[in-house]
């Protein structure tokens, strides 16, 4: 869960920094298009999947040092 929001966090920077909108556009809006919607979920995606491998990899190297295994 922490990793969600971290990830949430760290997606909401970019994207306002990227686009230079406060909000990520949601998949329901009438408001954006196939484009925009499309190019923040893929952004979003990205990120999640770095902020979930960075924490599985840091939770395997802990165990390791603490079991030797």
């Amino acid at each position: 869960m922490i990793g969600g929001a971290i990830a949430g966090a760290i997606f909401k920077q970019v994207w306002k920094f990227a686009s230079g909108k406060d909000d990520a556009p949601q998949a329901t809006s009438d408001e954006y298009g196939w484009g925009e919607i499309l190019v923040a979920s893929a952004i979003q995606g990205a990120i999640f999947g770095v902020v979930k491998a960075a924490i599985d990899r840091s939770a395997a190297r802990s165990i390791h040092r603490a079991t030797g295994k």
